[in-house]
């Protein structure tokens, strides 16, 4: 099984969702280095993917979807507005949580913005 540190970022009831060449919207997030916390793989991840620096993340959950164990993190970000796309995501876009599922998402990712809207 797979394990992926999975980030979301929540700002005005609007989520941060990613997208690499021909894939889905999804959540920042990837695979946990060895040695590396799963935290910490959250934090890189985020850095990497969006160039948003977590200031602190919060576990949320765990969720098992396709082979892959998500360890959810919810990230509190000081420099929300300068979310960008580098390394291998293409685009990055704060779309509305409640809207989430009109796009082209996994299952994962639908079933984990889920339940981080009923925390809210």
């Amino acid at each position: 099984m797979k394990v992926r540190a999975t980030v979301i970022c929540e700002q005005d009831r609007h989520v941060l969702l990613v997208r690499k060449p021909r894939c889905r919207w999804a959540l920042p997030g990837g695979k946990v280095e060895p040695g590396e916390t799963r935290a910490a793989a959250a934090v890189r991840e985020l850095q990497e993917e969006t160039a948003l620096n977590a200031e602190d993340v919060l576990y949320l959950m765990e969720l098992e979807s396709g082979g892959t164990r998500h360890h959810v993190y919810e990230a509190s970000v000081l420099n929300i507005d300068e979310a960008r796309a580098q390394n291998e995501i293409i685009e990055c876009i704060w779309h509305p949580l409640d809207a989430v599922q009109n796009l082209n998402i996994s299952e994962a990712t639908l079933r984990i913005v889920k339940a981080f809207q009923r925390r809210l």
